[in-house]
C-alpha cells in the first residue's frame, strides 16, 4: 500500500508557541490537501529549540501542554493525518493510550533548583483525529559542543512504535540516530522505518557528517529513515535544514534545500520509499515534490548561514533594522553585504567615522559600496572628540609616548556614536569582528566590539575573502560588484595610526589561522602544531594571545556559529589560569 510522508522543514521560535502552532497546523494543511498520511515536524517543534533555562521554568511545560492539546484540537479537522511533533514534556502529562511510554505520575513534582531532572523530558508525540495517540522520549542526550541536555531532560531507554497503513514506524530524535541503540530498539519493536525529527546546527561539513552517521545506522538496523530537520536561527545557532529520505541501501531518495523553510512530500510503498521511475511517475501523477536539492558549496552554505543568522536575530528579537560602522575595509564590507541580504537595503544604515589616520581610499571605497548597495549612508569624523579626549587626558598622560591608548580611544569613540544611534532610532549595531581578530584580541572592548550582534564572530579572516569573491560572483548590483574590488585587493589595517597594518602586531593571516584552527577547532597540542610546519615563536604567540584574552571574548557580543567549534557556548576557557603547555 502507497503512503505520502510530509516533510514539515519549519522555522520556529523559542516560547511562540501560538506561533509554532500555526506553522505546524499550515504544513498538516498542506500535507493532508496533497494526500499525505503522516507528517513529520521537526525536534521540540513546539516550543522552539533550544530552550535552555526556560526548561527550569514549570510554567514552560504548562504552556507547552496547553499548545500542544490547541494542536491536537486543531488537527482533528484532517481526518486521517498523522503528525509527529516533537515538544518538551513533564512526566505523567500528554502520554495517551496507544503510546509506548506511559507516564510515571510526578508531573506535580516541583522542579528543584540545582538539582538535575528526573521526569522532564525531549519527547515528540504522534497526533491523529485530535488526540494524542502515543509520545516517543528521547535516549541519548547530547552533552556536548553546543547541547547541554543532560542539564534540562532525563532519558528514557524504551522505544515507540505505531503502524500506519499496515507499515510499522519507529521513532527516535536526533542524537538517538547518531548512536546504535535506540534504531535496534526500535528495529526490535518492529519497527519498518524510521522517522527522525531533528534539531541539528549547521557547521561547515555538518551535511556530509549526517549522511554518514544515518548511513551506518541503516547499515546495522536494514531500515529505510526519513530525517526532518528544523530551519531558521536562534541566537547564535542557524539550523540548515536539508531534511532527507535515505532507503533501506543508504541511497538518497529525496533531499530538501537547505536554509530554506517549506513541506516536501514522499511517498512509500509498503514501507519503501518509491525511487527512480516509480517515484517521479507518482509526483506527476499527485504532484508530490520529492526531489534531490542540489549540494551548497562550502562559501554558499556559510552565506545562507550568515544571512538567516542576522534575518531571524533582528526579526525575531524586534528590532527595526541594523546599524553598521563601515570602514572601508572587508570584514565591514562582507557584514554590509550580509545585511542588505537579510533584511534588505531599506533597513539598514552605514555610518563611516573617519578620523586622521583614515586613508581617502577608504573614504571612497565605504561610500561607493554603501552607494552599490542603497543603503542610507553617513559620515561622522570623529577628529574633534579625540581632539577632546587628548586634551583632557593630557596632563595624566603628560610625559609618556602615545601608544594602544590612542588607537583604543579611537575605537571607543565609534563604538560611542554607534550606539547612540541604535539607542535612538532602535536599530541594532551589528559588529564586524571576525574570529581571528577575536581569537587573538585584535580588537577592542567598548570600542569595535560594542554592540549587539556579531556577524562574523566565527569567520575567520582568510575565509572572510572568500565570502567576499563569492557574493561577488553569486550576483551583482548594477553589473557591479557588491563590494568594490580595491577593498579586497588592499592590505588590511585598523587604520588608528600612521601607515599602519595588521601584521605589524601579527603573523599573516593565513598563519594564524592555520594555527588557530588547530589549537582552537581541533585541539591539537602546540607540538602537534609545529609538527605541522608552522614556527615554534609563531605558535607560542599565537596560542598565548588566545589564552590571555579569554576575558575581551567573554563581554562580546553572542555571534553566528559556523564552526563546530565557536567561541561562545561550545568554547569554555577560564579567564584565570596560569596554565601554559609546553611546545615540545
Amino acid at each position: 500500500m502507497k503512503t505520502r510522508i510530509a516533510l514539515a522543514q519549519i522555522n520556529v521560535t523559542v516560547g511562540d508557541f501560538a506561533g509554532n502552532v500555526a506553522k505546524i497546523v499550515a504544513a498538516a494543511r498542506d500535507a493532508h490537501q496533497a494526500g499525505a498520511r503522516l507528517l513529520i515536524a521537526p525536534e521540540l517543534a513546539l516550543s522552539g529549540y533550544p530552550p535552555e533555562d526556560l526548561l527550569l521554568r514549570p510554567a514552560f511545560y504548562t504552556a507547552s501542554d496547553a499548545a500542544l492539546a490547541d494542536l491536537a484540537a486543531q488537527l482533528k479537522p484532517f481526518a486521517g493525518l498523522h503528525v509527529i511533533v516533537g515538544h518538551p514534556l513533564r512526566d505523567g502529562a500528554n502520554s495517551g493510550a496507544g503510546g509506548a511510554n506511559q507516564g510515571h505520575g510526578n508531573a506535580n513534582r516541583p522542579i528543584e533548583r540545582g538539582v538535575p531532572p528526573v521526569d522532564t523530558f525531549n519527547a515528540a508525540s504522534l497526533l491523529v483525529d485530535g488526540r494524542i495517540a502515543g509520545t516517543y522520549r528521547k535516549q541519548d542526550l547530547p552533552n556536548t559542543e553546543v547541547f547541554d541536555e543532560k542539564r534540562y531532560f532525563a532519558s528514557d531507554p524504551q522505544p515507540f512504535v505505531f503502524e500506519l497503513d499496515g507499515v510499522k514506524y519507529g521513532v527516535v530524535i536526533c542524537e538517538d540516530a547518531w548512536h546504535a541503540s535506540a534504531a535496534q530498539m526500535a528495529k526490535a519493536a518492529g519497527a519498518q522505518v524510521l522517522l527522525i525529527p531533528n534539531g541539528s546546527p549547521f557547521h561547515l561539513n555538518k551535511e556530509a557528517v549526517r549522511f554518514d552517521i544515518l548511513r551506518a545506522r541503516i547499515r546495522e538496523t536494514g531500515l529505510p529513515m526519513v530525517y526532518v530537520n528544523m530551519v531558521g536561527a536562534q541566537d547564535e545557532l542557524v539550523f540548515d535544514g536539508g531534511s532527507f529520505v535515505l532507503d533501506a541501501q543508504g541511497e538518497l531518495v529525496a533531499k530538501m534545500a537547505q536554509f530554506e523553510e517549506a513541506t516536501a512530500f514522499v511517498d512509500f510503498d509498503n514501507g519503501a520509499p518509491l525511487c527512480g521511475e516509480a517515484r517521479r511517475a507518482a509526483n506527476a501523477d499527485t504532484g508530490a515534490s520529492s526531489a534531490i536539492a542540489p549540494e551548497l558549496s562550502l562559501e554558499a552554505q556559510v552565506y545562507a548561514a550568515l544571512v538567516m543568522g542576522v534575518r531571524d536575530y533582528v526579526n525575531k528579537n524586534g528590532f527595526p533594522g541594523a546599524i553598521i560602522g563601515l570602514s572601508g575595509g572587508v570584514d565591514s564590507a562582507l557584514v554590509l553585504a550580509v545585511a542588505c541580504d537579510a533584511l534588505g537595503a531599506e533597513r539598514v544604515r552605514a555610518v563611516m567615522m573617519p578620523s586622521r589616520y583614515t586613508a581617502d581610499i577608504s573614504t571612497t571605497d565605504a561610500a561607493d559600496m554603501a552607494r552599490r548597495v542603497g543603503v542610507r549612508y553617513d559620515e561622522i569624523a570623529i577628529a574633534p572628540m579625540f581632539d577632546a579626549f587628548r586634551s583632557s587626558l593630557a596632563q595624566e598622560f603628560e610625559g609618556r609616548p602615545e601608544d594602544a591608548t590612542e588607537e583604543n580611544i579611537q575605537a571607543r569613540i565609534r563604538g560611542t556614536l554607534l550606539m547612540a544611534l541604535s539607542n535612538r532610532f532602535g536599530s541594532i549595531v551589528l559588529t564586524t569582528g571576525n574570529k581571528s581578530e577575536m581569537a587573538v584580541g585584535y580588537c577592542t572592548l567598548y570600542g569595535d566590539m560594542a554592540g549587539g550582534f556579531a556577524v562574523i564572530k566565527d569567520i575567520a579572516k582568510t575565509l572572510v575573502y572568500r565570502m567576499c569573491h563569492y557574493r561577488n560572483q553569486a550576483a551583482s548590483f548594477e553589473k557591479q560588484d557588491v563590494i568594490p574590488e580595491r577593498i579586497l585587493t588592499r592590505a588590511p589595517s585598523a587604520e588608528l595610526r600612521e601607515n599602519q597594518t595588521d601584521q605589524d602586531s601579527l603573523p599573516p593571516y593565513d598563519v594564524l589561522d592555520a594555527i588557530m584552527r588547530m589549537y582552537m577547532e581541533e585541539d591539537r597540542s602546540l607540538a602537534e602544531i609545529v609538527a605541522a610546519g608552522y614556527a615554534a615563536e609563531d605558535v607560542k604567540r599565537v596560542t598565548r594571545l588566545i589564552k590571555i584574552n579569554e576575558y575581551k571574548r567573554r563581554q562580546a557580543p553572542i555571534g553566528i556559529r559556523v564552526t563546530h567549534r565557536a567561541f561562545g557556548r561550545d568554547w569554555r576557557y577560564p579567564i584565570t589560569s596560569r596554565y601554559t603547555e609546553p611546545v615540545a
